[in-house]
């Protein structure tokens, strides 16, 4: 997990994203997922800041259900997950608040027997 928030925020196609951990290019702007502070340096408005949570687990791109058995388990929780898939693995991004709650449940996720 990221040390400190990150935020959600809406920029012009043409902005600098070169420090944003994350971008999505949507027909109402440029979707930028980036540190907080590096977004108040910036002087971006944002309104939801959450904790990057880095699945250290490598998994494949065209794997199944990985997806879906992580943002379950938060959700059963009550606890908010978006999810960003890299090429080698995949982030979460949960509330600020609620992050060591969705952490616990992670790694008990991992320590957890496979289901056959």
């Amino acid at each position: 997990m990221l040390p400190r928030p990150v935020v959600y925020a809406i920029v012009n196609h043409g902005f600098d994203a070169s420090r944003a951990l994350a971008t999505v290019s949507e027909d109402e702007g440029l979707t930028v997922v980036m540190e907080q502070d590096v977004a108040d340096d910036d002087g971006l408005v944002y309104e939801f800041v959450g904790a990057w949570i880095t699945i250290e687990q490598q998994t494949a791109l065209d794997a199944v259900g990985i997806t879906a058995r992580l943002s379950t388990l938060l959700a059963d929780a009550g606890i908010a997950c978006n999810v960003l898939a890299g090429f080698h693995h995949d982030h979460l991004v949960v509330p600020w608040d609620e992050r060591h709650e969705a952490m616990q449940r992670l790694r008990a996720l991992q320590s957890a027997p496979e289901r056959e």
